[in-house]
């Protein structure tokens, strides 16, 4: 028995595998994963064909992908926050912002002996299992030293890409790092945060080494580079040196500095390196999302999509678009109050500061920074879809029609930020299958390095490159230098520009997956606790008649006047209601613990503290 698992072992893509924490599963049958490919070891390791199709697959398993908002039953964990009125859906959303008491549930990691699938994101070991296979029988190769390193340095950084979005999770999770051998298991238990940042930290520098010189083209774009490992790498030190691992205040877990300063030099490192690279922010904001491949120069890590290739569309232009431009707008791209009056005025100055622009928070959308335009679509404003230029005016008031289609979703503002406005209604799909605009998913791009790089320099006290960072990514905007540098001026001290940052990342990166990640890795989720989720919504004043409106009696009223525009419309903050309650994230919620399902059947995965029967403390050494 012992030789035959061996030998499975080492073939290519019979290495789903993750053993080394299972040895609670009694039928050896389980082990027995059959070559799902029928190709044998020789084939697979020693051709460079087999290895692509190998590592293809694996590309598809590990990056991010659309619909990142939505993806069933992992919202809760990776997505709960302050950007969006998701959590007016009920069910699992509704418990992931503390609804009724309920905690947050947790559904990455499961045992592997009920699951076997190569779905994306049905088990994460699984796809740890796919690099530790490549990584163990590469060198072992035939092909040349060149082809080797290649390989081996995305493999590395996949599997670091796996670890980190593990570790970001659970603080401490088992480490898996060779093919195993379930007669004779090696790896039990749950790593340390520091063990576990370690190998990521080595998987990464290997693969920063290994993609020296290496380029893509044609279908190879969108593969891990150079640059690409170096920024996973700066990031993940910036995550080891973040409060989430590093508190302040914390006499159990004493606070180093030192992280800091290791995470400035692998970010000033990673930064430098993309801009030799070639890489630049997209010039237009509203147009980064919209640049596909190569053209995009900001992009580091993305996933491309297709619009006529089949099973390669996506339909999130759909859960973008109102409906009366073919879409079902999705509840997870409903923008919160708080996201909205997060946006800086045009001068860039704070909606609660003085400056050259007044907040008006009826008129709300005037004179602000550029990127609120260029994300969101709000009552009577221009949003040209389907190539239907500057006349095609987007009316959010409650009974709106548009084009003589009912806006049923009643929403005050429309997320735009995903939308191709020379997309045809007609073309929007209503499946993940084909056709669509084929946009990418952009996992990292330069923006997110620039901010990285600020937040390491602002806290080991170089102000200056923090300030340039933002200032850089605010002159793209469009935002005025006004007579506070950008905003800029009035952050004078470490707090100060650390409040800046973290904002500028929630505009900067609205809906792009990130606020979720920022706001624990800062220790500041559980500070939301208290919060009510509340968003905008337009009605009719008294007396207004909604058909003449619609009929189109409003093209004649100057939505940017405010008393004409109060003369029709009227605002008001929409809260959570029945069955919903504030926000309650406890503060022990910055780390999970595992599905019971990996506790009970694993190897000594104990639950981490503050969960019921919680003993693992993810930052003991």
């Amino acid at each position: 028995m012992k030789t035959n698992i061996k030998t499975i072992v080492r073939k290519g893509l019979g290495i789903l595998l993750m053993s080394g924490m299972l040895t609670a599963c009694n039928d050896d049958k389980f082990f027995l994963l059959e070559d799902r490919n029928g190709l044998g070891s020789d084939v697979v390791w020693n051709s460079e064909g087999s290895i692509d199709f190998h590592l293809n697959k694996t590309y598809e398993l590990i990056i991010p992908k659309w619909p990142h908002q939505v993806i069933p039953n992992r919202w809760e964990i990776h997505l709960a926050n302050d950007e969006n009125y998701f959590a007016s859906v009920a069910g699992h959303a509704a418990r992931a912002m503390g609804i009724n008491g309920e905690a947050l549930h947790n559904h990455d990691v499961f045992y592997v002996g009920n699951i076997y699938t190569l779905n994306y994101g049905s088990n994460r070991y699984m796809d740890i299992a796919r690099c530790n296979n490549a990584i163990k029988f590469l060198p072992e190769s035939t092909i040349s030293e060149t082809a080797k390193r290649r390989f081996l340095g995305q493999y590395h950084a996949m599997r670091a890409m796996v670890y980190l979005e593990l570790v970001k999770i659970y603080g401490g999770t088992p480490l898996v790092l060779e093919p195993q051998d379930p007669q004779n298991l090696q790896a039990r238990g749950r790593a340390s945060a520091r063990e576990c940042f370690d190998v990521i930290i080595d998987d990464l520098t290997k693969a920063v080494d290994y993609l020296e010189g290496v380029t893509y083209a044609g279908a190879d774009f969108g593969r891990i580079t150079q640059e690409a490992a170096a920024s996973l790498k700066a990031k993940a030190l910036l995550y080891w040196a973040s409060p989430q691992f590093n508190p302040l205040n914390d006499p159990k877990h004493p606070y180093d500095a030192s992280r800091w300063q290791a995470a400035l030099e692998a970010n000033k490192a990673a930064y430098d390196l993309c801009v030799t690279k070639g890489h630049s922010l997209v010039a237009d904001y509203a147009e980064i999302w919209r640049t596909k491949g190569a053209a995009n120069k900001e992009a580091i890590i993305s996933r491309s999509y297709s619009a006529t290739l089949p099973k390669r569309g996506h339909n999130e232009e759909r859960k973008n678009r109102p409906e009366s431009e073919g879409g079902a707008p999705d509840r997870a791209y409903r923008a919160t109050w708080k996201l909205l009056q997060a946006y800086p005025m045009k001068d860039g100055n704070r909606i609660d500061q003085a400056g050259n622009y007044s907040y008006d928070a009826v008129m709300f959308w005037q004179n602000r920074d550029p990127r609120f335009t260029a994300t969101f679509a709000h009552n009577g404003s221009v949003y040209p879809l389907s190539n239907k230029g500057v006349n095609r005016i987007q009316w959010t008031y409650v009974g709106a029609t548009v084009d003589g289609i009912a806006e049923s979703a009643n929403w005050g503002i429309y997320t735009k930020k995903f939308t191709t406005p020379t997309l045809p209604a007609s073309n929007v799909p209503l499946a993940n299958d084909v056709g669509g605009s084929g946009m990418d998913w952009i996992e990292m791009r330069l923006a997110e390095v620039m901010l990285n790089y600020a937040d390491c320099a602002n806290e080991t006290g170089d102000m200056a490159t923090a300030k340039n960072m933002v200032r850089t990514l605010r002159q793209r905007a469009g935002i005025e230098v006004g007579n506070n540098d950008y905003g800029l001026g009035s952050a004078a001290s470490i707090a100060d520009m650390r409040d800046l940052i973290l904002n500028e990342r929630m505009i900067e990166f609205a809906f792009e997956n990130k606020r979720n990640s920022d706001l624990r890795r800062t220790r500041r989720w559980h500070l939301l606790s208290g919060e009510s989720l509340e968003t905008i919504r337009i009605e009719l004043q008294p007396g207004v008649d909604a058909a003449a409106l619609n009929a189109g009696s409003r093209n004649n009223i100057n939505v940017e006047n405010k008393a004409q525009y109060q003369q029709n419309f009227r605002m008001s903050i929409q809260q959570q209601t029945t069955g919903f309650g504030s926000i309650n994230i406890p503060e022990y919620h910055n780390f999970y613990t595992f599905h019971n399902d990996f506790v009970w059947r694993g190897v000594d995965i104990y639950p981490t503290i503050g969960w019921a029967g919680g003993t693992f403390d993810p930052l003991d050494n």
